[in-house]
Parts: C-alpha cells; structure tokens; sequence
C-alpha cells in the first residue's frame, strides 16, 4: 500500500516521495497500528494522516487546537481537491448544521475538529453515526500535563472515545516532545514503543544565536534594516511589549503587524492574513500566535524575550525556514526576564509538583543562554539525551571566536565559597560576596568574614556571575527548582577543588566602557518625549525631526530653563528654539520646580564639554547608588556625596528593584499611601507619573509614585 500511498502524494501534493520519517509512519498506521510520530517542525506532519485518509474508507478526524491551523490546512486540502472542513466556534448555527448534514452522508474525507468538541453528546452521536477509521492528534503534546502547552480538553477526549461504537486507529503527532510527554502520549492513547517513530529535531537550515546584553531596541532596529527584504516573526513576553514594539516600528517606517490575546478575533484574523500573505512583513506577538502557520518563507524568528522552556522556544522558533532555505534564529537575553518568568510561574498554578517542573523547564531554558556547546545540539539532546553531540558549525556558540582561558583558580574560588555560605543562596549573592560587596545583608549574615570575601574583586559582579552561570552550564554545580533557586556544588567540582583538572572557559578581553559623570533624567526624558510628540503629530512629521533622542538626553542631564541654557544644548539652533524652545523650557520648569532640583550653578557649556571621569568602583552607576541606600545613607546624602541629583538617585533605586535587587518599600512608603496611589491608577486607568501625581493634588512625591508602579509593575504584564 504504500506504493499507492505515494501515488497519491504526487497527485494531490506534487511529491514524488516522502520526506524522511513520513512514509514509516504512514506504512504503520496502513498496518492498522496505533501510532507516534515525532517530526521536526517543517517536517510534513499532516501529511502522515492525510495520505492514510485517502486511502481509507470513511471519514478521518483531526483534533487541532486553533482555529487558524483548522483553517489553513482545510483551505489548502480544498486548494488540492481533497473534500474536507471544520468545526468550531467560528461557524454560525446554519453553518454547523449544514456542516453535520454534510458529514453525515459522507461528503468529506477529512473533519477538523477543536477538542471541545467531544464534551457534546450530540457531535458523539454524529461521528457514530458515519465510518471512521481513524482519528488524528495534531500537536499532540497539548495531550500531556508534562508538555510546554498542556490543554485540559485534549485530556478529556480519551475518556469521549469510550462513547464510540467504534474503535478508529489513533495516530498522535507532534515537534516537541521530551520523553515524560512522549511516555504520557503513549499511555493515554494506547501507542506501544514500537509503534514511535521519532525523526530526530535537528533543523540543519536553521542557525542559532544568543544575543546578550544588547540595548534590545536598537538591535532589532539595526537587524531589520539589514534584513530590509526578509519576513520574519518577534516573539515578546506580552501584550504591553507587543504594542509598544509594534508602535515603536511602525513609526520607524517598517511593515508590521501585531497578534496577542488582548485583540479582537477579527484583529488576530485581520493581521495573521496579512502575515501569511505577504501584506505585511513582520509579525510582532505573544505565544498566541503561530501553532499551525504554514508560512514557508520566514527568514528570522527573533525572541525578544526569555522564553519560559525549551519546548516553547524550539517550536517557536521552528517557524523560521520551513522552506528548507537557511533563516536565522535569535533569542535576546536580559537577566531581567527571569523575573518576569518566575512571576509568570507563580501566577500560572498552584500545584508545586508542577510548579516546580516548570522551574526546572525555565532553568534549562536559562543555561541554554549561558553555554558554550553546539546551541541545536543542545535543544537537541534537550529532547533527547541519547543524541550525540554535534557541531552545527553556524550557531553563535560554534562562531564564537573568543579564547578559551583557564579559569580553574576563579572556579575554585567560586566552589569554595559557594561551601562556606552553606549551598545555600543563588548566584547574585555568592557573586556579591566573591566581589567583596558591602551590602548590609553581607554584613549581618557574616559573610564579610569568610575567607572567600573579595577573593575576585577585580571583577565586575556581572563578569563573576557569568563565570558561574558557565559553571552551571557545565555541571560543576546545579541550581535547586523553585521561585528562588539555590547554587548546590555536584561531583565534578571535587577534582577542580583538589586541583586533579583544570577548567576552561571562553572570555573576551574588552575594556570597561567609562560612566557618564552626569545621567539624564530618565522621567523628564518620558516627559519631553510626550511634547515632542505633540509637535510631531501637529506637523505630520516623524518625532526625531523635531528633536532627537539624544538631543532630549542632554536637556534631561542638564535642566536648562532659560534660552542661553537650551541653546547650548546639542541639536537645538535658533531655528528650532523659534519653534519648539520656550515649550520644553516651560515643561523643564515645571519637572525641575515639582521634583525640588537643584540646578548646578556651574555652566551648562562647561558640564556638556568637561572629560568624564571613571568611577573609582566599575559596578554599574545605579548599582552603587542602591548600595548606599541600603545600608542607610539618605537620598539626600547619596546625592551630595555622589554629585547627582536628587531624582537621578531615585531613578537609581527604581531601576536597580527592576532588576531584581531587593528594595525594603515599606521605607519609602506605606500600606495606605499605596492603596491611595493604586486607587486613583485604576480610576484613571493609566501608570503616567505626571496624571497620577496631578489627581493627588501633588500631596504624594514622584517618587514614591514611581516607587509604588515598580513594586506593582509585574501584576500589569499580563
């Protein structure tokens, strides 16, 4: 039969054979076996149940769960005149009527159908009312409380196949399986290890990349420009980040389109349609967007954001080349993500057995960012421990052209102090201490005192952390599951520790950039970038015509509020001073008077042109700004001390609790000033300082406004 089957797939599909792994499946189901497949993503998965459909007598149902996939795939069956449809929720009542009349006489060959679908008696009375051979899973891993997108209703359907009065093959199908999914598909569908056919997950067009550090706006602005003629998919972490890199590069000139939940069903199907027809080059969205989009041309998959596992990611991202043709796949690393996905973890369930699975997936998805092995060898042998390891000779980890450098002094230092503090706190504070930090934590747990204290101080904190997320990466030590993972030593740190082996890591030798003496003001900078707007809007022109970004930088670090003052600002001529001038003096004025600045009497000229000077401690500007403040110092003595402003130093601290350092907030305010605060954004319906403040009457300071929207900032990403 499978000769015929063949013949079917060059009259119908244009094939004059299978790819690797569909023709072992099709002949097994042709067998009348049950059955697993596990193919790449772009590895022709419908076609294992859609030959076996033209060959059997009756009708084959296909379980999928999103409308789009349903669509397309029935779309592009008709295209090849192959009589199929769907059901859900999109058809109206006449519709879905004439739909079962069809089905029961037997007009189609194939049925879509949502898994929601077998809760109703009625549908189970039609399907036992017509022949069926065969019932297909497509994204079969939703079947699995163990895969990345468990779907309660994919469960429900094994107990409705007990309804039928017949007993179809059961074929389930699927890119992203580990083995606790592929073990669960089996034993929910009766699928024996024999009948598992498994295509390996090697995507050899693809090519991987870990971008880390980058200001993440400006590389995919530099990417695109590159890329001018190339479609391609960026994946955010949420709503809030997709509509604002979607307004952001609209305004920039590019051709995109957006898709979240958030949107109408009509705006999802509005911009998935100009996506996969070309009316629009770039998508911008959630995970919301993508299962089951059969658009062969995407050149780039860029992640935005950390994505919460490797199964997320590795499907995602599998969306670049399907036409075979190479594409690129790059995933944007900020430490700050984790915290995002920590969150997203904790409000996601209440089970800890899965809870803590999901810590464990978010881990692995972590070191993935960190190692310096084969990046598609390791998604690869992610899925599949037995899988050697391979070269792909294209990633950035196999293009990394770095020096390997013996680290086996620094990673010795690292796992004996990890031992003195007990195994029992993460990365962030064994680096602190490595480094020599004077947090007050350090000093009251006693950690100022061990022998480990300031061992690596020449290093910045972030070069220690990296150094021991590689550690991590290469099994000298582990991570613990859970919202706040501890660093545990394992069994390969012993040799290291007896000096038995050495330790080898790639390390660039780049100099420590400078810090500006003097910061902008990064709440007036969101201030003016509002006027400039207005301007903007008023003229019909883009917003850095009336000024740039770095011209509105220069007037946040320097506060000029009066025209000899602005006129020395970079970028501003007397020509644009006649036009915009007096209405970002007036706005200066009006930051500079309600946030109680101080303006430096010394020139502005002389500031602007003066050399920089370096700090004396290369930690990050904000960064020791926290420091100060936790151990006590005062805003107003960090300010005098460090010769900022008064609201830089706030910004400092703002930031720094953005970043995962921890901020004692009953300090700066309590339970009733926030419920205050909270109150009047939900009444506005905004997290705008300048509104909010304005509502209040002035009565509560910016900062304890910003300080209370970054305590709450994660609740609204979402």
């Amino acid at each position: 039969m499978i000769n015929e089957a063949k013949n079917l797939l060059n009259q119908y599909f244009g094939y004059t054979d299978f790819r690797s792994g569909q023709a072992e499946i099709i002949d097994n189901i042709l067998h009348q076996r049950n059955t697993l497949g596990i193919l790449p993503t772009g590895g022709g998965k419908s076609i294992c149940f859609q030959i076996p459909a033209l060959l059997f007598q009756g009708t084959t149902i296909v379980i999928s769960p999103l409308i789009s996939l349903m669509k397309d795939q029935v779309d592009a069956l008709t295209a090849a005149d192959i009589p199929a449809t769907y059901i859900n929720s999109s058809l109206t009542q006449k519709e879905l009527q004439d739909c079962l009349y069809d089905i029961r006489h037997g007009v189609y060959k194939l049925v879509y159908v949502a898994p929601e679908r077998f809760d109703s008696d009625y549908f189970i009375d039609v399907l036992n009312s017509i022949q069926i051979p065969l019932i297909a899973f497509d994204e079969a891993h939703c079947i699995s409380q163990w895969g990345h997108d468990f779907r309660p209703s994919y469960r429900s359907i094994v107990s409705s196949l007990k309804k039928l009065n017949q007993q179809p093959m059961i074929v389930a199908l699927t890119a992203t399986a580990t083995q606790n999914v592929a073990d669960e598909i089996r034993n929910l569908l009766h699928i024996g290890q024999q009948d598992t056919f498994k295509n390996g997950f090697a995507r050899e067009n693809l090519s991987f990349n870990v971008i880390k550090g980058a200001n993440k706006r400006d590389y995919i602005l530099s990417y695109l420009k590159e890329h001018s003629k190339e479609s391609g998919i960026i994946y955010t972490s949420s709503r809030k980040e997709t509509d604002g890199l979607y307004n952001y590069l609209s305004l920039q000139g590019f051709s995109v389109a957006k898709y979240h939940a958030g949107l109408s069903e009509f705006e999802r199907k509005q911009a998935q349609e100009q996506f996969v027809y070309d009316e629009k080059q770039i998508m911008i969205a959630t995970n919301a967007f993508g299962m089951g989009i059969d658009k062969s041309n995407v050149r780039f998959v860029l992640h935005y954001n950390l994505p919460k596992n490797l199964e997320a990611y590795y499907q995602e991202a599998g969306r670049a080349g399907r036409d075979g043709d190479e594409s690129e796949c790059i995933l944007l690393f900020s430490k700050q993500d984790i915290q995002l996905q920590k969150f997203l973890i904790e409000q996601s369930t209440f089970d800890p057995e899965i809870r803590e699975q999901d810590y464990n997936k978010l881990n692995q998805m972590i070191m993935y960012c960190h190692t310096e092995e084969c990046l598609q060898s390791y998604i690869i042998q992610y899925f599949d421990p037995n899988e050697t390891e391979m070269k792909c000779k294209k990633c950035s980890s196999c293009k990394d052209t770095r020096e390997k450098v013996e680290i086996t002094r620094e990673a010795q230092m690292i796992f004996s102090c990890c031992k003195r503090m007990g195994e029992r706190f993460g990365t962030t504070l064994i680096a602190q201490v490595l480094k020599g930090s004077n947090q007050k934590r350090i000093r009251e747990l006693g950690f100022d005192q061990l022998s480990t204290y300031g061992l690596l101080r020449s290093q910045s904190e972030k070069e220690i952390v990296d150094t021991i997320n590689y550690l991590l990466t290469e099994d000298y030590m582990q991570l613990t599951d859970g919202k706040y993972p501890v660093v545990l030593l394992t069994e390969k740190s012993i040799p290291v520790l007896k000096g038995e082996t050495t330790v080898w890591m790639k390390k660039s030798k780049t100099p420590v950039k400078e810090a500006r003496a003097v910061e902008e003001n990064e709440e007036l900078f969101e201030v003016l970038r509002g006027l400039r707007k207005q301007f903007a809007q008023k003229e019909n022109v883009p917003p850095f015509v009336i000024f740039s970004d770095a011209t509105l930088k220069e007037m946040c670090r320097f506060f000029p509020i009066d025209e000899p003052s602005m006129l020395q600002v970079k970028g501003v001529g007397q020509s644009k001073f006649a036009k915009y001038g007096q209405a970002f003096i007036d706005e200066i004025k009006e930051f500079v008077s309600g946030n109680e600045i101080t303006v430096p009497e010394k020139s502005i000229q002389t500031n602007m042109t003066q050399t920089v000077a370096k700090e004396t401690n290369d930690k990050p500007s904000h960064v020791i700004s926290y420091e100060m403040f936790i151990d006590g110092t005062s805003i107003d003595e960090i300010s005098g001390k460090r010769n900022l402003s008064k609201v830089t130093i706030q910004n400092h601290i703002i930031r720094s609790s953005e970043e995962g350092y921890k901020i004692n907030w009953n300090e700066i305010f309590d339970e009733e000033i926030e419920k205050k605060v909270l109150d009047i954004m939900i009444e506005l319906d905004t997290d705008k300082l300048k509104p909010v403040w304005e509502a209040l009457d002035g009565d509560i300071e910016y900062f304890v406004i910003q300080a209370i929207i970054s305590k709450n900032r994660l609740k609204s990403i979402q």
